[in-house]
């Protein structure tokens, strides 16, 4: 197995929420923090945090030691340019076989989950954690398809309709995580 990259998209202004999602606090911490400890936890190595709404106040607040941080000058047209942004900052990292996406947004998302894709990390593999039998994050992408990814991910649609176009691994994962995104303050899970 090869070690994938982690990669949090952490640069919306959270409009839906009031404020930007990375500097919800929630369960002690930051959300764009816990969202790099659960990749780090999981087993990624590096992991970048991609800023655009707030960056110097999230800089400021947001413990990130160890991690690649990068911004977003185009953040307000959606994830998919934080997702380009991030991936860009690794091709520059031939060694990086694969990269496990986790929006900010995802409290449930846990490091068990992550490990279960990281295990099927390889260049070539697309893989996604499902819940209940639907696809939902985390998501790896395989180094190989990166390009592909960069290409198709505009607006807020990521790397959706690439992952639509191709063969995509299921990864199951209700039994360790919950995949609900939070759009608003009252979807954040009890705690």
């Amino acid at each position: 197995m090869t070690v994938p990259a982690g990669l949090v998209l952490a640069a919306g202004a959270g409009r839906r929420f009031g404020m930007p999602k990375a500097l919800v606090r929630y369960r002690g911490s930051l959300l764009v923090t816990r969202a790099a400890e659960v990749l780090r936890a999981g087993g990624c190595d590096p992991v970048v945090v991609v800023l655009g709404a707030a960056a110097e106040e999230v800089r400021a607040r947001a413990p990130l030691a160890g991690c690649v941080i990068v911004d977003n000058p185009n953040w307000p047209t959606g994830m998919g340019s934080s997702l380009r942004v991030g991936l860009g900052v690794l091709g520059e990292r031939p060694a990086v076989p694969a990269v496990v996406v986790l929006p900010v947004d995802m409290p449930g998302v846990t490091p068990n989950a992550v490990r279960r894709l990281v295990a099927h990390s390889a260049p070539g593999v697309l893989a996604a954690a499902s819940y209940h039998g639907e696809r939902g994050h985390p998501v790896l992408l395989g180094r190989e398809h990166w390009a592909g990814v960069r290409a198709a991910a505009v607006g807020d649609s990521g790397a959706r309709e690439y992952l639509r176009q191709h063969e995509l691994m299921l990864v199951q994962c209700e039994d360790v995580a919950d995949g609900a995104d939070a759009d608003r303050p009252e979807d954040l899970p009890d705690g």
